[in-house]
């Protein structure tokens, strides 16, 4: 038996099912504290009685959560992994590798699709054009960097959110809010993922030091941007598209001296923003009702009537964006039918076939929107650069004739 917070000891309260023995437990627990019985009861209600109420009322119940100083026994219902790479590693390396998600991969992917996308959009703007070569080594270098930064990223954003991902049944067992690590071993920790990552990027030309380190400005602010806006998948956007600038520099395209590879790679990022924004409001509206509770803010929580029509302007702006930076880049036919229209089509039918109403149907469409989406327009951007390349390889230079 340990001390937890007032807040999981509310179940009900929170939206946070469990078996009846188990509830009758912590009530049991609660009448037997008589500050903590005064201080919660005013706010508790039946997970009945909150679906009856409009969202507008179950904010307000919870605009003031309860004091997280109160603390009083609980058992943890936290379960240790049985299955995949989780249960493989040693046990005191699990709440680590759950910090970093080692186990849900799909952020490291969206992180790293925007890099993949500038490399191949820049490849073919080189005179000559880079090899193929160093096309797979810089990507395998972002690949690398991405895993890092995402790691990095999610460590900073679950110190911030320890004291909200309680309230949230889908975080309320990560392992700073169940207090598995503390958060100055979790300070430690990101100081040590942010190292690896600055070795990572000096790997790279020296131009991207000075393009990559104001992105952690954007890995700070997004947590903070869920308390105070309804638009933190702006902020989130921002963060997880800068790879699409930095594809530019990696391999010597100079975008503050070239126009076009300035034009490209500032519509590249503005099409990723959109893309960002998309996914990102499929994934909150898994939380959408313990968001209300917990007062955390989302795209998807103010407009959540709209959401699809809010999704298809942004599919819009994505598709039209990125058949802009291929303008300015000099694209081929390749890119604008495989990765703008295969965009088109594999946003238009998620969007078509979500179900925002359903946690599974939107989990589903983020973990493989991010290949079905990202996949096409990476393979239209790899197609292009392989025309290109082949044409440059084709030109000869006539040979010299000795007499």
């Amino acid at each position: 038996m340990r001390l937890v917070n007032v807040p999981q000891a509310l179940p009900g309260a929170f939206g946070i099912s469990h078996c009846g023995n188990h509830l009758a437990t912590k009530r049991i627990t609660i009448l037997s504290h008589r500050k903590v019985r005064a201080c919660t009861f005013s706010r508790h209600l039946s997970r009945e009685q909150s679906h009856r109420l409009p969202a507008a009322s179950l904010k307000k119940t919870f605009d003031e959560p309860p004091t997280r100083h109160i603390k009083f026994e609980q058992r943890s219902d936290y379960l240790p992994p049985k299955s995949g790479i989780l249960s493989r590693i040693p046990k005191s390396w699990v709440p680590y590798a759950e910090l970093v998600r080692i186990d849900k991969p799909s952020g490291t992917y969206y992180l790293f699709f925007p890099c993949l996308f500038s490399t191949l959009m820049a490849a073919p703007m080189t005179a000559p054009v880079t090899s193929i070569g160093s096309v797979v080594g810089t990507s395998v270098l972002f690949l690398s960097g991405a895993s890092v930064m995402r790691g990095a990223g999610c460590t900073i954003n679950d110190l911030w959110d320890r004291n909200l991902d309680p309230y949230v049944a889908r975080t309320r067992l990560r392992p700073i809010a169940r207090r598995a690590i503390t958060p100055f071993k979790a300070l430690v920790f990101t100081g040590v993922q942010l190292l690896a990552g600055l070795g990572i990027l000096l790997q790279f030309p020296t131009a991207c030091l000075f393009y990559g380190i104001p992105s952690l400005l954007f890995v700070a602010c997004y947590p903070l941007a869920k308390r105070v806006t309804y638009y933190p998948q702006i902020v989130l956007g921002l963060t997880f598209s800068w790879g699409a600038i930095m594809g530019f520099p990696a391999l010597g395209v100079d975008i503050l001296s070239n126009a076009s590879g300035l034009n490209a790679a500032a519509c590249l990022y503005s099409s990723n923003i959109a893309w960002t924004v998309i996914y990102d409001m499929i994934y909150a509206h898994m939380d959408i009702k313990d968001d209300v509770n917990a007062g955390i803010k989302s795209i998807a929580l103010k407009h959540h009537a709209q959401t699809k029509k809010i999704l298809a302007g942004l599919a819009a702006t994505q598709v039209a964006l990125l058949a802009t930076a291929g303008v300015a880049s000099g694209a081929g036919p390749v890119f604008f039918v495989g990765s703008c229209g295969g965009a088109a089509v594999t946003l238009g039918i998620m969007i078509w076939k979500v179900k925002l109403k359903d946690v599974q149907s939107c989990w589903w469409w983020f973990v493989n929107g991010c290949w079905i989406t990202g996949g096409v327009i990476g393979c239209g951007l790899a197609m292009d650069y392989l025309v290109r390349n082949s044409r440059e390889e084709k030109v000869t230079v006539p040979k010299e004739e000795h007499h």
